[in-house]
This record gives C-alpha cells, structure tokens and sequence, in this order.
C-alpha cells in the first residue's frame, strides 16, 4: 500500500453540492465487472482468430457441407451453400484479421476499464449501445427469455458506463 492510514483513506466528502470523482479504479466495482467481461470476449476472440488461421479453409468447408447434409438443405442455393463457396484462404485471412482486431479492441477496453479510465468508459458506452438496437429487434422477433436477458444486460452495461462518466463530468 502506499503508506496511507487508513483513517487517511477514509471518506474526505467534498464541500456542500460539490462531488468529486474518486480515481481509485478499486471504488469502481461495476467498471471491473465489465472489464473482466470484455478481457474475456478479446480473449476468445484471439483463440478464434488463431484457430482460423490453423484450422484453414478445408476443414471449415468439410463441416459446411457436413452441417448442408446432416440438415437436408440445398448444397447449391441458400446461405449455407454461399458459405461454403465463400470459404476461401483469403476469406478466412481476412476473417481471422477482423476476429483478431475485435479482439484487440475488446482486451484494451477492458484494461481501459479496469483502471477507471474514461476513453474506456466512453468506447464501452458506445460500443454497447451500438447492440441495443439489434438485441432490442431479436427479443421483439423471437421473445424468448435469451434474449430479454440480453437487452437486460446491455442496458445495465450502458447505465453503469454512462453513469461513470456523469459522475465523471461533475
């Protein structure tokens, strides 16, 4: 620690009407919570993209066209058929090379928002409200508990954020 009593640690209240962020990243709990989230979405997208790139095109076609038999639908028409005539080396490159950006992104907000930081704070807000929109359409389509739960979290995600940097801005 850095030498501080803990009587000096202790709440220090700001004049009457006037509030003070506290940079302490560790009075931050919701903020940590969220950080670890999105460490681990970059993580999983970091083992995604390298599997991309060790698997190949190959085998990824050879499971489409598995997934077209085993479901009985058209090898030649459909999304399922545009897939596996899509999957090329330059399309799983170039997939691998945006899984891995995304995962990029997702590890530095949440390093972002683990140390209270506002860029990350503000990436975060952005970033999760960008969802609503479509988790909002998904639950309105299929109206299932998923995704309820989705649009839940979202919101939950996008109020603690913005509650950050409101408190932030005061």
């Amino acid at each position: 620690m850095s030498g501080l009593h803990d009587s000096e640690l202790q709440d220090k209240s700001p004049p009457h009407g006037e509030h003070h962020y506290n940079p302490d990243p560790h009075t931050h709990p919701g903020l940590h919570v969220i950080a670890v989230v999105e460490l681990a979405k970059g993580v999983l997208a970091l083992l995604a993209a390298s599997g991309l790139e060790l698997i190949g095109p190959a085998p990824l076609q050879r499971w489409v066209h598995a997934l077209i038999a085993r479901f009985q639908l058209n090898p030649d028409h459909g999304a399922a058929a545009w897939l596996a005539q899509a999957i090329n080396p330059g399309a799983v490159h170039l997939a691998a090379v945006v899984v891995l950006l995304y995962g990029v992104l997702h590890i530095i907000e949440g390093w972002g928002l683990w140390r209270a930081k506002a860029w990350a704070s503000w990436l975060g807000c952005i970033a999760a409200s960008l969802y609503l929109p479509f988790d909002i359409y998904a639950f309105a389509t299929h109206r299932h508990w998923l995704e309820a739960v989705v649009v839940l979290i979202n919101i939950i995600v996008v109020w603690v954020l913005a509650h950050d940097l409101l408190v932030r801005r005061r």
